[in-house]
């Protein structure tokens, strides 16, 4: 094969790695990786044939961005019952593939996907890596390991067996035995839902115990694969890290006991405010329930300080937007982490682009060799129009977006956005959205 030449001139380049940005500087990729940067890059750029030049005067280079939590085979389920008894395997597998392309032409050229429908993550990340289907590199989980308590859908969970993303897990024994199995499947990650709602009690509770935990961390590191956890509550964050979780999504609620086991273990946590903030600020615009919009508000609220003291005290932040929901659509809200961070959290945008690029190479098991743009990294590259050291939400922006380079290539950012219709029987419809009482026709 004919190696790839590409030199990118003029642009000022923001490294990833939080240092500052350099203008006017030249970064030259061969194949599909950074080959070398400024003169260097323009002195060897004369010694190769077929050089193909991008002009980025007034632009600014940079890392593609990481998202480190995206469900890209659920398809935008308005509801859990959608999402669980509403889709089938291979409508889910079509979906996807016609969904992941959006985050390329979004910016993304890394995600982590920690549970997915039918079991179909490996499938999916394999294909992606042999060019059978377009779309961002994927680290990826099988299934969510659920107690029969566990998880966000209350009585659906079944007590055992499986449904949609989860994997329902009782004892000890099976809990082990499951982390194997999905190893053997090809998961770069294991994930345990840590939390769960029930019915009769507000918010989520831990619903596994630290021993239990313990039990598939050991499993998992034995074999060499990192695990993360869903903790929305203080005790469940706590245990996670004590417990020896990698990855620490949510984290909702975090206290002091949380932080100092969390700095102690080494955990990493990736709090996923975007699908919070996007039901808070926006959800009235798409009749959101005017008491989930107020919960959510308080669970950023409640978390964010001790985001601030996490980043502060040397915790690695990372920036996920969990699309995959009907508020979090594909392709739209990627960058959003950052502008929560730099709001919430009172981040630099610089400090923000870190956590979306850098930091996230630890979800993409993929440390020093993605998230920056800096020799021998691979050439995940975005060209930017706008300034996001100045604000970072020129991101969220695609039409800030003159170039988007995935694995040293040129993405198609001029072809249409991708669009479709609903599969037969893959939405639910509702008869109304209130009751139709006498009172109302006669009030």
């Amino acid at each position: 094969m004919t190696a790839r030449h590409v030199l990118i001139t003029g642009g000022t380049v923001i490294d990833g790695d939080g240092s500052e940005a350099v203008a006017d500087t030249s970064v030259l990729i061969v194949d599909e990786e950074i080959d070398s940067l400024g003169a260097a890059a323009d002195e060897r750029a004369t010694t190769l044939d077929d050089v193909e030049l991008v002009d980025a005067a007034g632009a600014w280079v940079m890392p593609g961005i990481i998202d480190s939590h995206v469900h890209c085979t659920f398809g935008e389920p308005v509801s859990n019952d959608e999402l669980f008894f509403h889709r089938d395997a291979a409508g889910a597998a079509l979906v996807t593939a016609h969904n992941l392309p959006k985050m390329l032409l979004a910016g993304v050229t890394s995600i982590f996907d920690p549970d997915t429908l039918f079991e179909m993550g490996p499938a999916v990340r394999d294909a992606v890596d042999a060019g059978v289907i377009e779309g961002p590199r994927i680290s990826t989980g099988v299934s969510a390991l659920l107690t029969s308590v566990g998880g966000t859908a209350g009585r659906l969970i079944p007590d055992d067996g499986g449904v949609g993303y989860a994997e329902v897990v009782q004892t000890r024994d099976e809990m082990v035995t499951a982390t194997r199995r999905h190893i053997k499947m090809g998961a770069d990650w294991i994930k345990i839902h840590a939390t769960g709602s029930i019915p009769t009690r507000s918010g989520e509770l831990q619903v596994w115990t630290l021993d239990e935990m313990k039990a598939v961390c050991d499993t998992a590191h034995a074999l060499g694969v990192p695990v993360t956890a869903h903790c929305r509550s203080a005790s469940s964050a706590h245990d996670a890290a004590v417990a020896g979780v990698d990855l620490i999504l949510h984290a909702s609620f975090l206290d002091d006991a949380g932080l100092e086991a969390v700095v102690e273990s080494g955990s990493s946590i990736c709090p996923t405010f975007t699908f919070l903030a996007n039901l808070c600020d926006h959800g009235d615009k798409v009749g959101a329930g005017v008491g989930m919009i107020d919960i959510f508000r308080g669970e950023i609220e409640a978390t964010a300080a001790k985001m601030r003291a996490a980043h502060d005290a040397g915790v690695r932040l990372l920036c996920g937007s969990e699309s995959g929901f009907v508020l979090t659509p594909y392709g739209h809200w990627h960058a959003r982490e950052m502008q929560v961070f730099v709001d919430e959290l009172g981040l630099s945008p610089l400090d923000a682009i870190t956590c979306a690029t850098h930091n996230g190479a630890f979800a993409m098991r993929m440390e020093g060799r993605i998230g920056r743009i800096a020799p021998g990294h691979v050439a995940d590259v975005l060209v930017v129009g706008a300034d996001p050291t100045a604000d970072v939400s020129v991101l969220g922006d695609r039409s800030n977006l003159r170039g988007v380079f995935s694995r040293g290539v040129s993405v198609d950012l001029d072809r249409p956005w991708p669009a479709r219709n609903a599969m037969p029987g893959e939405r639910v419809g509702s008869w109304a959205s209130q009751s139709l009482t006498w009172d109302l026709v006669n009030p």
